[in-house]
């Protein structure tokens, strides 16, 4: 199943303004707000195929650009942009193994049309290879034995779902390769570049895995994900020959496992698993594509080797930095990889990694200006909910207080089939830096930790995934770490709708609470869902609720629906372009309140989608909500 519904991001008068808190943090050097939350200096390197060269993210006048430079040889310092973005930046872009051009996606405002554009290598000359209205282009598959080939998906013949089309980017020429029947959600091509697998939609909200010999339009069911096994499980690949497939597989098991499904048998090996946590990236060999090891998301992240040979590199790379490691790209001949290297009290830290010697040398940082300050330590913390379910989190703290009971910021994430992870978190930092704790919840609905705990959310948006976030609150204030009566709820997406529904489903926890690009009402939302989330929408009807049939229940759990008891300050922030979460959803509470009596502050940015992806308007988000909390929560912000 595809992640398009993983909705994968980022989010009175001056209360205590001398309290103890805030002279604790004065001790703690402000970080400037554009340090924190602005683009990163560096980011995202990517290796050429030959292993020559060295790509990366980086500014050109305020908007991230992708730059390249030599990776050795007298030039290796002579860095040149390669791209000259003014609009939204560039952040998804990878080599293409014709060794001449890199690609990368892109929309206009936040509207996830996105088009691919290749941009030549050696001349800097941008070409848009999907250049159709109203299409969103998404990358299904490369390999370095096709190196002029590119498999991509666009919804171009049919808005709602997505056909497979073939790329030459040595003609330009793209042509349709698979059309999609209507309830394909998942394309999967083997290792010549054919599509020889789908995953299915079903009504119930389970999804059928099947394959098909060569281009025959026929295709052969081989395993069917009920409704309770859907979440996660998902083909990852085909091996060399083409005769087994690798998956996240849950069934029969709680936890998602990495298997090996021969296809003319249907029997399945299990490779790599774990009792309590589900198995999350796979690394792939380039040549001959067995799966080398698996990560597995705890606390941090452990990985679980499969390929013996890697066991010497992996410890030569944890001798380089003592962050969790991310393998984010290797070259053709599968000597040189770039490592990421996440901390939780510093910045992201790359090295390119030589198997041949062992040895790793230094890139850069993402923010090396952030060495110049002090970082705040997080910390895994759990604790039961009322109904017994265990609930794992994190929580930081700022490095020195002089009390223990100060303002908390409980930061809720987004999906919400997603999860909070250790490592450096810049909303995290930067709320710590300004005098407040800040708590995450891996409330249930969260990912990576079974399909039990996924299953146990289904139809509880503003019930018991709610609770759960009550109850995380109770127990900081039990636990002698949070001020009852300073206590924000603040979150993007879902984190937003739960901000929501937090200020109306229990008015009295929170002192404030800040919603970006969530949804206020559950049955608008439902039916505004973008056309090519259509192969979804009966898993979300049976998690969340089918606005047709289930509207009183909905409404129940709408803040909209609530908003006469939304009494504390609220601050909202809406993408007018936001495809996902409608204007509309932000307009009809914001008018909802005003009607109440209740003025909430408004952000409206009318060149953003689900998200604010320009830095000067992701800024203005955080520097109004910065001085929200301040006057709210009397914590620190800027002059």
């Amino acid at each position: 199943m595809n992640n398009k519904f993983y909705l994968s991001v980022f989010l009175s008068v001056v209360f205590g303004a001398l309290s103890p808190a805030c002279f604790a943090a004065e001790k703690q050097a402000l970080i400037p707000l554009d340090l924190l939350l602005g683009d990163p200096v560096k980011a995202n390197p990517q290796l050429s195929p030959d292993g020559a060269k060295l790509a990366y993210l980086a500014p050109l006048d305020g908007v991230l650009n992708i730059w390249i430079r030599d990776l050795d040889g007298p030039d290796k310092e002579k860095t040149r942009p390669l791209t000259r973005d003014r609009e939204r930046g560039i952040r998804n872009y990878f080599w293409a193994y014709d060794r001449k051009h890199l690609l990368y996606l892109q929309d206009k405002n936040g509207n996830e049309n996105s088009r691919l554009y290749a941009v030549d290598t050696a001349t800097g000359e941008v070409k848009d290879m999907t250049p159709f209205e109203n299409v969103q282009a998404e990358m299904l598959a490369m390999d370095k034995h096709f190196p002029n080939a590119v498999m991509l998906t666009m919804n171009k013949e049919n808005p709602k779902v997505h056909d497979v089309y073939r790329l030459d980017l040595s003609t330009d020429d793209i042509r349709l390769e698979v059309k999609n029947p209507g309830n394909v959600s998942q394309w999967v091509c083997d290792h010549d570049l054919k599509v020889r697998g789908a995953v299915f939609a079903r009504d119930d909200g389970g999804y059928d895995l099947a394959v098909r010999t060569g281009e025959s339009p026929e295709w052969r069911t081989l395993i069917r994900w009920g409704p309770e096994d859907s979440m996660g499980s998902s083909p990852v690949g085909f091996s060399k020959d083409g005769k087994e497939l690798y998956l996240k597989d849950s069934r029969g098991h709680d936890t998602l496992r990495l298997v090996k499904l021969d296809i003319a048998s249907g029997r399945t090996e299990v490779l790599a698993r774990d009792s309590h946590y589900d198995i999350s990236d796979c690394m792939i060999h380039p040549d001959t594509y067995e799966v080398r090891m698996v990560s597995v998301e705890k606390d941090r992240i452990e990985w679980i080797i499969l390929e013996k040979g890697l066991k010497r590199d992996m410890r030569a790379i944890h001798r380089l930095h003592g962050g969790d490691i991310t393998i984010r790209a290797s070259d053709d001949a599968d000597e040189k990889w770039i490592i990421g290297f996440v901390e939780d009290k510093g910045p992201v830290s790359f090295y390119i990694y030589d198997r041949r010697t062992g040895q790793g040398n230094f890139l850069f940082n993402n923010q090396p200006e952030l060495e110049k300050y002090r970082l705040n330590a997080m910390k895994p913390i759990r604790f039961k909910a009322r109904d017994g379910l265990k609930i794992q989190g994190f929580l930081t703290l700022p490095e020195q207080r002089e009390q223990e009971i100060i303002p908390l910021v409980l930061l809720v994430h987004g999906g919400p089939w997603n999860r909070d992870v250790w490592g450096y978190h810049p909303v995290v930092q930067w709320l710590t830096n300004r005098g407040y704790a800040c708590l995450q919840v891996n409330f249930r609905g969260s990912a990576g930790f079974g399909k039990n705990f996924i299953n146990a959310a289904n139809r509880e948006w503003g019930g018991k995934m709610q609770e759960d976030l009550t109850d995380a609150v109770q127990w900081a204030v039990e636990k002698g770490i949070a001020d009852p009566d300073r206590i924000a709820i603040f979150g993007a997406s879902y984190g937003g709708y739960a901000a929501l529904a937090g200020a109306a489903f229990t008015p009295d926890l929170f002192r404030c609470a800040v919603d970006a690009v969530g949804p206020s009402n559950l049955i608008t939302f439902l039916k505004s869902i973008p056309p090519f989330w259509s192969t979804e929408i009966a898993m979300i009807y049976a998690r969340v609720g089918n606005p047709d049939t289930d509207a009183e229940f909905l409404k129940a759990r709408s803040p909209f629906f609530a908003a006469d008891r939304i009494k504390i300050p609220v601050l909202i922030a809406q993408g007018a372009n936001d495809p996902r979460v409608q204007e509309a959803e932000s307009r009809q509470i914001v008018e909802a309140l005003k009607q109440k009596g209740v003025e909430p502050e408004y952000l409206l940015f009318p060149d953003e989608g689900h998200w604010f992806a320009k830095p000067g308007n992701r800024l203005k988000f955080y520097r109004a909500a910065e001085k929200f909390l301040a006057r709210h929560l009397g914590g620190l912000k800027e002059d």
